[in-house]
């Protein structure tokens, strides 16, 4: 062999990377890659496969484009995959080792050597392969000139690719069958770890045996005479109620009393002279009494219009002008007086996410602006059935108390209760909700 026979596949190698390099559109570049790499050694039969999308025979020699309905272009995709999912090295196609529904029709499609070359850039995975058939086999001479061709090929298709999002980066190595199982492994073990079952809902902390002040007749609230919060002792005024009503009936029945005693002391005179008016002294006397009566009543009423503190502790109401020129009822609760050092916690757990609780489990509060204070309490009282919360939900209310060696928190923190139950698997504790959910609706 002399030098120009020598030099002639080199010279073919660099006009084939020109000519790729060069090509507009993903259809000329295919036509170059599966027609005119013949210029290079010969074949029969040439395919080149893609794996955009689910992947596709890109081009096949002769025709411009393949149909993807023929038969021929089916029975390729099958092999392609199959050497694109298996990760099969460049070089002949072991026929022996594909699968029986491939190796069945090799002979009717394809010639008795195939060689195979993927195309990757650099270290990644390939995405694309050129299938090479003819009946003679493969020298290694020309694996390693169509290796060399076919690098620069997948150069030239990548620049016609897209660039992969970070999503599509994040999702190729997941595309190894290895990996998946790893991670499929992973994740089956991670859901039979068992955890501890536990509930967050909404609490707050409300007065222990509370002194409850109700409204000692009806009326209309005048002033109140304590502020929220406030300390006070027994005897301290808390509000009173207004006078005018209670005054104006009262002077009435002393003008009433003073009526029936004029009558009275008239038949007692008519009495003295007239054996028939004495018959009426008895019920003049009566209604005398009666009058009386009436006005000690007002009277002790007006006496109890200013309500008192029969207690010490701390005014627990929200604010004074909301009760100002508000009529109340006779028994209505007006406020609370209650000790600041006995306190409870009351938590509304939904309905939907009840846990089996008893007397004595611990739940832990975290309030409200206070990101790294907590409150141990146990559980004292389970509500035997839901309710309808303030905020419209169905919830039982779970009474608790504080734990003795901790300083209690003030009456009327809001926090997130925490409650714990017994322990579950991971993949029960993620999916109780749903199931919970998908039985209500199914009925199973």
């Amino acid at each position: 062999m002399n030098a120009v026979e020598r030099a002639t596949p080199l010279v073919s190698l660099l006009q084939l990377q020109r000519r790729a390099r060069e090509a507009a559109t993903v259809q000329s570049l295919g036509f170059v890659i599966v027609n005119e790499t013949l210029q290079l050694a010969p074949y029969r039969q040439a395919a080149l496969w893609t794996a955009s999308g689910l992947g596709q025979v890109a081009a096949v020699s002769g025709p411009p484009e393949p149909d993807p309905q023929a038969p021929y272009v089916q029975w390729l995709t099958l092999l392609c995959r199959h050497l694109m999912r298996e990760a099969v090295p460049a070089g002949e196609v072991a026929v022996a080792a594909l699968p029986e529904l491939v190796r069945a029709d090799w002979d009717h499609w394809l010639p008795a050597h195939a060689l195979w070359l993927p195309m990757g850039r650099d270290a990644q995975p390939a995405d694309a392969g050129l299938l090479l058939a003819r009946d003679d086999p493969w020298t290694a001479h020309e694996i390693a000139l169509l290796q060399e061709l076919v690098h620069a090929y997948g150069h030239a298709l990548q620049g016609f690719h897209p660039q992969k999002s970070w999503r599509e980066r994040l999702w190729r190595p997941w595309k190894q069958g290895k990996l998946r199982r790893w991670v499929l492994a992973g994740l089956v073990l991670g859901g039979l770890c068992p955890v501890r079952l536990t509930v967050l809902a909404p609490a707050e902390v409300v007065p222990q045996d509370p002194f409850m002040v109700r409204a000692p007749l009806e009326g209309v609230i005048d002033r109140f005479d304590v502020r929220p919060n406030q300390a006070v002792q027994p005897g301290t005024p808390l509000f009173s109620l207004d006078t005018t009503a209670l005054r104006a009936r009262m002077e009435v029945a002393r003008k009433a009393v003073d009526t029936a005693q004029e009558e009275y002391r008239q038949s007692a005179q008519a009495a003295v002279t007239n054996d028939k008016n004495r018959a009426d002294v008895a019920l003049r006397r009566g209604k005398v009494q009666e009058k009386v009566v009436e006005l000690d009543y007002t009277a002790e009423q007006l006496a109890r219009v200013q309500v008192k503190s029969d207690r010490a502790g701390i005014a627990v109401f929200a604010d004074a002008n909301d009760w100002l020129g508000k009529a109340v009822n006779l028994g209505e609760r007006v406020l609370l007086v209650a000790d600041p050092a006995k306190v409870e916690l009351v938590a509304w757990v939904p309905a939907a996410d009840l846990l089996p609780m008893a007397a004595g489990d611990v739940l832990t509060l975290y309030p409200q602006g206070a990101p790294l204070k907590s409150y141990e309490a146990k559980v004292q009282s389970v509500a035997y059935r839901a309710e309808v919360t303030r905020e419209g939900f169905l919830a039982y209310r779970v009474k608790a108390v504080f734990d003795a060696g901790q300083a209690a928190p003030r009456i009327g923190q809001l926090g997130t209760a925490r409650l714990h139950g017994g322990w579950a698997p991971l993949v029960y504790v993620a999916l109780r909700r749903p199931l919970a959910v998908a039985r209500q609706w199914l009925g199973w």
